[in-house]
């Protein structure tokens, strides 16, 4: 690499590290509940997830995430221990145990916090079957939980962001009907668009029966490499039928983002000089921008 080059590339890592570096984020004027949903796996959604909580708690805000998924990818990103024997998010929908039971702090920041995800969460949808109101538990729970930290002189949650497995079963349910908006991780591939619309269609039905304030507030396209000629038409077509909800933000492909989670860490903490560390720090300030007072109720 030349001289010229290098002396680039480092004059590019400083501007975005003084891009990022801006001071603390604008609070909501209430609790921002987002669900963190693609039936795709793969496309970087816990990844989104955790990295876009640990920025805003970075930031000054007071965050929670929820694990709704069983493999408890969440847990381990957030270094929280979801063992067998752990109380889990199961708990809470099964046997209605209070979130503020099941609920840990994170070694990384005073200001996030963890709800984790055992292997019985896999059982959910089994044990749920009877039960009257299955889809609404989370979201009654919730309330609960943020009324309970109110009474006992907490701090008030900025956000809640709930990582939905892979599939729409009845714990995704739960999410859409417990949050306020849908944020969609998605690749710049062949087949993101078809998967998106069927996302959408799924999103408006659950929507239209049990949370009508239900909507798309935010797209991010992740793994994303400018260099191909797909990746940036499927980034223009995102962009024609999502205007207002697709960020400005693009998070590139970077093994630092996947090696992050064997170390029990978000990138943010991890290596935040890291290229994914310094995209998900500018999508997080572009998303408390967007629920700043005066700036909310941006949708697709």
């Amino acid at each position: 690499m030349s001289g010229s080059s290098i002396f680039d590339q480092l004059q590019a890592e400083h501007l975005a590290l003084d891009e990022v570096a801006g001071g603390e984020f604008p609070h909501p004027e209430r609790t921002r509940v987002v669900a963190v949903a693609n039936q795709k796996g793969g496309v970087g959604k816990t990844s989104t997830a955790v990295n876009l909580a640990a920025a805003l708690a970075e930031g000054g805000l007071h965050v929670l995430v929820i694990d709704a998924d069983s493999q408890g990818n969440a847990s381990t990103a957030l270094g929280v221990e979801h063992d067998d024997d752990k109380a889990s998010i199961y708990d809470v929908l099964v046997d209605g145990m209070a979130i503020k039971d099941v609920v840990a702090k994170t070694r990384f920041c005073e200001t996030l916090w963890c709800v984790p995800a055992t292997i019985d969460v896999a059982a959910v949808e089994i044990e749920l079957i009877s039960t009257a109101e299955r889809e609404s538990r989370l979201r009654r729970a919730l309330v609960d939980y943020l009324v309970s930290r109110e009474t006992d002189g907490q701090d008030p949650l900025d956000y809640v962001i709930i990582d939905c497995p892979p599939s729409l079963g009845i714990m995704t349910i739960n999410a859409f009907v417990a949050a306020d908006e849908v944020l969609i991780p998605m690749q710049a591939e062949y087949y993101a668009l078809e998967g998106l619309a069927l996302l959408t269609r799924s999103i408006d039905r659950i929507a239209r029966i049990h949370n009508p304030g239900l909507g798309v507030s935010m797209i991010v396209l992740t793994m994303f490499d400018g260099r191909t000629t797909l990746a940036r038409e499927v980034e223009s077509e995102v962009r024609s039928y999502f205007p207002n909800a697709t960020l400005d933000t693009k998070v590139p492909r970077s093994i630092r983002v996947a090696e992050a989670p064997s170390f029990g860490a978000p990138v943010v903490f991890w290596d935040p000089r890291s290229t994914g560390a310094i995209a998900y720090k500018k999508m997080a300030r572009e998303v408390a921008l967007r629920g700043a007072p005066g700036n909310e109720g941006e949708e697709a």
